[in-house]
């Protein structure tokens, strides 16, 4: 296996100044700064009960057919007697929603 180092950067061919003649700083050099790329949700919630929770279907049926429409869960939210499911998906924009074609022929 072999490994691969970082190499050094090869220094400036300018040569060493001790700075500006009156004794100030030289700029330093912009460097762009990179943020993470913003993500803007859309919300979904369902109110259900304990016992919708507790009967083994309800909630499959929720998740099963939110994540088929690009639903994920984010977050369960207690409510004393029922629950509040909150689903998220990446916000869609115009365009994106909007389909463009033809649309498929109708039987006659």
């Amino acid at each position: 296996m072999t490994a691969h180092l970082e190499e050094e950067p090869e220094e400036p061919d300018e040569p060493d100044s001790p700075g500006a003649p009156d004794g100030a700083q030289a700029p330093t050099r912009m460097i762009p700064s990179v943020g993470m790329p913003s993500r803007e949700w859309e919300y979904s919630t369902k109110v259900i009960s304990l016992a919708e929770i507790a009967d083994g279907k309800t909630l499959v049926k929720i998740l099963t057919d939110g994540g088929a429409e690009g639903w994920e869960l984010a977050q369960v939210i207690d409510g004393g007697d029922k629950r509040v499911i909150l689903m998220r998906r990446p916000k869609r924009s115009a365009r994106e929603s909007r389909r463009v074609g033809f649309a498929p022929p109708a039987n006659n």
